[in-house]
């Protein structure tokens, strides 16, 4: 009787620990606790800022998300389609348990790999509890960039989304496509593209045409420079965007540049946490216009800071992004960010594969200002290429043939003589079945299955 009491004491008390701790809805073990203090709404609102921006687009708070991370708009969405929407919880987090940094301010920035939840950098997070903050689309969708803040397991693999926002990084008229170099000019900007560059209502790349109206998501490289993660056609009236890095900083005539494009902020209001006393070159930033009047010149409304992560100790992160200033394995930038990967397990390519202008993802913890790198993972080496893998993780909808079908909203084709059916075959292929499926490319839109599975 006393040892059955004992033992029920401990259990309760063993309970309390991991509540307080932050165990995850997974089942994994979450990243620890550090020792220093930083809010996750401070972490969030120091990428997305969450107001009103000059072309009208909206982040008020309200409406519903669907458990794959897309929004619907509660009626403050703007002209683009912008929508702000929670899913609901008290936000609380995970707790920190009285040590400082709680796990719930993980941060995870990246392209997004797949819907059901939703999956950034091969982490997939549930999203239950998450408040979404979309702009310049009117839901989340594969290929878009995102910041997720919330706790996920010590293998990045599993966590829970407690904040999610994406918007693009550019938008406005191309200026030159290079077929050959595999990438295109925009906004002062040189993007180039890559296996896992989804193209919405495009072709690819050969499908631009200097002059069209396009919206990137992407990864800001060496200066001047964005890796595309998505890319879509836009009306022509849509307000400018340019995200990059900023150079030849002038504060008495309050001019700077990304790339080529001159930018005036003499007007401009600032969020993110600087402001114009703040910046200074190196700093990633996303430039949002009226409009441009004069070719190779924006007037900036708003300069926000961009692709911040927490600097507090201990703090888990894990991003994606194209390698800059590297010296060695100890030394290098990814989104801005220092990262030593000198003890990382690397995956995905050799070692010496490393350096600049290579697609990576990196895991680990804030150490000093430095993120510790304790998994690296090769995504794309130029001239070599990389894989590229896309997810959808739910029931088929709108249902017309295998050619033509809805999972997450995103169309899928899965008429190809090599897709590979698991768990049942093409018969099952019906509307309500609760499928995922696999594939590599996305082309004008349209998921190419190589593989559906059947729950």
């Amino acid at each position: 009787m006393k040892n059955g009491l004992v033992r029920s004491c401990l259990i309760a008390a063993s309970m309390i620990l991991l509540l307080s701790c932050g165990g995850g809805s997974d089942g994994g073990s979450f990243a620890p606790v550090g020792a220093s203090g930083v809010s996750s709404d401070t972490a969030f609102r120091g990428l997305y800022r969450g107001a009103s921006s000059g072309d009208g687009t909206s982040t008020s708070a309200g409406g519903s998300a669907s458990a794959d991370g897309t929004s619907s708009a509660d009626g403050s969405g703007g002209p683009d389609g912008s929508t702000t929407a929670s899913a609901g919880g008290d936000d609380s987090g995970v707790g920190s348990g009285g040590t400082g940094v709680s796990t719930a301010d993980a941060v995870g920035i990246g392209g997004v790999d797949g819907l059901g939840s939703i999956i950034v950098n091969g982490l997939r997070y549930e999203t239950d509890s998450a408040v979404f903050s979309v702009e310049d689309a009117p839901a989340l969708q594969i290929g878009m960039t995102a910041k997720v803040t919330g706790p996920f397991n010590a293998e990045f693999t599993s966590g829970v989304a407690k904040q999610v926002a994406s918007a693009a990084e550019l938008r406005g008229p191309v200026a030159s496509v290079d077929l050959a170099g595999g990438s295109f000019t925009l906004m002062g900007t040189t993007v180039t593209t890559d296996e896992a560059t989804v193209w919405a209502k495009a072709t690819g790349l050969a499908g631009l045409l200097p002059g069209a109206a396009v919206q990137v998501w992407g990864l800001p490289a060496a200066p001047g420079v964005l890796r595309a993660t998505r890319v879509e056609q836009h009306p022509a009236s849509s307000a400018p965007i340019a995200t990059g890095t900023v150079q030849n900083l002038n504060t008495g005539s309050r001019l700077f540049t990304l790339g080529s494009l001159s930018v005036d902020y003499g007007t401009a209001s600032f969020t993110g946490g600087i402001d114009a006393s703040t910046l200074a070159n190196g700093a990633i930033v996303r430039v949002r216009a009226a409009a441009q009047a004069t070719p190779g010149m924006l007037s900036a409304m708003v300069v926000e800071a961009w692709y911040t992560v927490p600097q507090v100790s201990s703090t888990p992160v894990q991003l994606a992004g194209i390698i800059t200033d590297y010296t060695a394995l100890t030394s290098f930038r990814l989104l801005g960010t220092a990262v030593d990967a000198a003890s990382a397990q690397i995956t995905g390519g050799p070692p010496n594969a490393i350096g600049n202008g290579v697609k990576v993802e990196v895991g680990g913890t804030m150490t000093g200002g430095v993120l510790l790198a304790t998994k690296l993972t090769i995504r794309h080496v130029p001239g070599t290429g990389g894989p590229a893998s896309f997810k959808l993780i739910g029931p088929v909808a709108g249902y017309s043939s295998p050619a033509s079908f809805l999972v997450r909203g995103q169309q899928v084709d899965a008429s190809g003589p090599g897709v590979a059916f698991v768990n049942g075959s093409l018969a099952n292929l019906l509307n309500g079945a609760r499928v995922t499926v696999s594939g590599s490319r996305i082309v004008n839109g349209v998921l190419i299955a190589q593989q559906v599975a059947f729950d």
